[in-house]
Order: C-alpha cells, then sequence, then structure tokens
C-alpha cells in the first residue's frame, strides 16, 4: 500500500487529527473566473469575498481536492447558478495551508486583513482549532470543514462545522451493537498519538453508555500480527473497533480474518475514500463499516446536483464531497442574511434545518453541532472494484453529540 493511502485511510478511522483542487467547474460556477483584485464593472456591486484555507497539498490533499471541488458545487446549488447573492458574486481566494496549522493562521489572518468576511476549509483538525480563535478575535465566520474533532464543535459563535465529529463517528459504531450496556468492546489500534487518541473517544462515547471498553495497541511498525490477533480472538469481544493508519494495515486485516477473528467478534472501522477501499484485502467483505458519505448514500435534489456537479468535474461523489456542497449552502445562507455583519450571518446559520447531500441536517444553535444522519455499510466485489452498500441510516437525534457550551 502506497503511503499516499495508507494516509488516506487514517482519515476514513476516528481520528482526532483528519483530513489539489482542480478547475472550479465549468465558465460560469462560483469563484471559476475570479481572482483577487479583479476589477469590477462600473456600477457593479462590490464581491463577497470568501476565503479559503485547506489541504491543497500536504498528507490530506486528496480529502481537500473533494472539499474544494464539491463547496463550489453547493454554491452554484444554494445561488441556482448565479454564483451571487444580492446581486453581489462570491469571489473564492484560495489558500493551500499543506495541513500546517501555522500555515493555516497566517493565511487566514492574510485573507481577513484583505476584506474575507468568512473563512471556509479546514480538512485537518490541527488546523481548525487554530483557526478558530482568529475567527473569534477579529468577529468573521468560520466554517471548518471535514476536520472532525469534538473540540471544534462549541469553540465559540463564530466557528461552525459542514462536516460530522468524532463522537457521531463512534456513536455509529455503537449503534451497530444495539444496548452497548454490558458489552465488550475493544479497540484494536497503534501505540502512537493517533490510537491513543481512538481509544479515548470509544471510552467517551461507548463507556459513558455502559460499554466494557479495552485495547490492544501495537507497535505501530510491527509486521507479525498474529499475537495481536489471537488475543482477540480468545477474549471474543461483542466489537472490535479498529483504528489503523499505515503501509502494514493490509497485513493487519489479512491476519485477522486468517485468525478468525471475524467468526466470533464483529469488527467494525471507518470507510475511507474510494481508493482505499481494495486495500482490505479480503477481509473488506466482512468488516461493518460506519460511514459519514459515500457515493449511494442517499438521494434527494441536493444529491443529484452534487453528482451532477462532480461529474462536470470528471470528478465523483465520495467521502467529504457533503462537507463542501454544505459549505458553500451554509456561505450562501448566510451572506443571504448580511454580506458586513458577522453576528447577522451567526444568527442566520444558528438552528438552520436545510436538506443537504445526505439528507435533512441542523446547525444545533446551542454549540453549533451539525446534526446529521450517518451510515452504516459493506462492501461488496464487482470485478476487480470493491463497492460499499448501504446498510442503515441513523438518524440524526440517534447519534448526536452531547451540547458543549461555547467557551
Amino acid at each position: 500500500m502506497s503511503k499516499r493511502w495508507s494516509l488516506a485511510l487514517a482519515g476514513g478511522l476516528i481520528t482526532l487529527s483528519l483530513a489539489a483542487c482542480g478547475s472550479p467547474g465549468a465558465p460560469g460556477s462560483p469563484g471559476a473566473n475570479a481572482s483577487p483584485g479583479d476589477e469590477q464593472p462600473a456600477g457593479a456591486a462590490a464581491p463577497y469575498k470568501v476565503g479559503l484555507v485547506y489541504s491543497k497539498s500536504g498528507p490530506l490533499a486528496s480529502y481537500g481536492e473533494q472539499y474544494r471541488q464539491s463547496l463550489t458545487v453547493g454554491i452554484d446549488y444554494a445561488t441556482k447558478g448565479t454564483g451571487a447573492v444580492n446581486g453581489h458574486k462570491i469571489e473564492i481566494s484560495e489558500q493551500d495551508d499543506a495541513g500546517d496549522p501555522a500555515k493555516a493562521v497566517a493565511a487566514a489572518t492574510a485573507l481577513i486583513g484583505k476584506g474575507n468576511r468568512i473563512i471556509a476549509g479546514s480538512t485537518a483538525s490541527g488546523v481548525a482549532l487554530q483557526v478558530a480563535p482568529i475567527a473569534a478575535d477579529n468577529k468573521v465566520l468560520f466554517i471548518s470543514g471535514p476536520a472532525a474533532a469534538d473540540a471544534i464543535t462549541g469553540a465559540n459563535k463564530y466557528t461552525f462545522r459542514s462536516g460530522r465529529q468524532t463522537w457521531q463517528d463512534v456513536a455509529t459504531a455503537g449503534a451497530m451493537l444495539g444496548d452497548v450496556s454490558g458489552k465488550k468492546v475493544t479497540v484494536l489500534a497503534q501505540d502512537s498519538a493517533f490510537g491513543k487518541a481512538n481509544i479515548a473517544a470509544v471510552n467517551a462515547v461507548l463507556g459513558s453508555k455502559g460499554a466494557k471498553v479495552d485495547s490492544v495497541e501495537v507497535p505501530a511498525a510491527a509486521t507479525d500480527f498474529t499475537p495481536f490477533a489471537t488475543k482477540i480472538k480468545q477474549a471474543a469481544p461483542d466489537l472490535l473497533f479498529v483504528a489503523w493508519a499505515g503501509t502494514n494495515a493490509t497485513a493487519m486485516w489479512t491476519t485477522l480474518e486468517q485468525q478468525g477473528v471475524f467468526d466470533t467478534t464483529k469488527v467494525v472501522t471507518g470507510l475511507d475514500i474510494k481508493p482505499t477501499h481494495a486495500l482490505f484485502g479480503a477481509a473488506g467483505t466482512k468488516i461493518d463499516f460506519l460511514s459519514h458519505f459515500f457515493d449511494g448514500a442517499a438521494d434527494n435534489a441536493a444529491y443529484q446536483a452534487l453528482a451532477a456537479g462532480m461529474k462536470a468535474q470528471n470528478a465523483s461523489v465520495d467521502l467529504f464531497t457533503n462537507d463542501g456542497f454544505v459549505a458553500g449552502q451554509m456561505i450562501v445562507h448566510a451572506l443571504e442574511a448580511s454580506g458586513e455583519n458577522t453576528d447577522a450571518m451567526v444568527a442566520a446559520l444558528e438552528g438552520w434545518t436545510f436538506e443537504g447531500p445526505k439528507g435533512q441536517v441542523q446547525v444545533r444553535a446551542a454549540d453549533h453541532a451539525m446534526l446529521q444522519p450517518m451510515f452504516t455499510a459493506t462492501l461488496k466485489k464487482e470485478g476487480d472494484s470493491y463497492v460499499p452498500v448501504l446498510g442503515k441510516t441513523l438518524d440524526a437525534a440517534t447519534v448526536a453529540p452531547p451540547v458543549t457550551p461555547f467557551k
């Protein structure tokens, strides 16, 4: 497995440190031909400036690309193809943070200085957590993207998110067991910050509901997984939650299958982007996946618009295209309330319920959590490819995180 896709696989799991763009669409799409400093025709309304700070490069660039492409589709959908709000064109200025919080802070600060009243993006959680205070200090609207850290919710009243958060991922995994009280849950993870963050998340979400949570931590560079797989099989947990990132992922999954872990335990992990689906090997069809979003997970007017817009860019619906599309909808709705008054934008978004590509979603007023449906899925083999098959759609209330008061 290449380093690129081993890193991508990490983001599909439950991690507190998530996830360049091609041309932003057909002529006339929002931002397709705009660039900072373009002169406006005489008498034209000044553009509404939106700064986009995201991973155009770096380990999460594939996630950033999906987000950027779908953002323009969402704006196009919400503006009915005009790319404008109240006669003002939406002008997008891009900055690449490469997943580096310091670069993101510098980029966001510069964009704010140039008059951008909205900052969108944040593929990585570490970036979002550093940009959020900048938004509060400068009273600009910040809409975080694929970044999943729970701490983004409730960060401050100017910070929102267009995607899901870690709590919703883990709650989806727990829902596969029904009532988790008294059930044995084991987390298989690397002995690393990534692994420990996943263990902590499962303890926080499922442990608080009465599950008996333990963990099997494995050296990140391990090559022999037999002892760990044997230990798991002997313990026979009701649920094995796997959080793994690395070039040895395929070997790990193969060993779990060879040692018969799937025969005695429900094995759950996160479904990542399409190019990673084949990396599970023969075990792929035996895993139960929790999913934020995938091609075919839902079908409504917003989803159809997303699919058409991605196809127009020679791309397709995937894991983080929902996040970009929803961010586009949120930007337009905020600008419809005011292009200058950030507090009016905040008020417009708080409590807003609307239909996104994955179904009805709501911005919770109390802490700006994005309440949304989540999915379970399996993989089936079709020729040389593995294709997701929808299991259950969990309603937003079932996986809603607890309220996090603003700091």
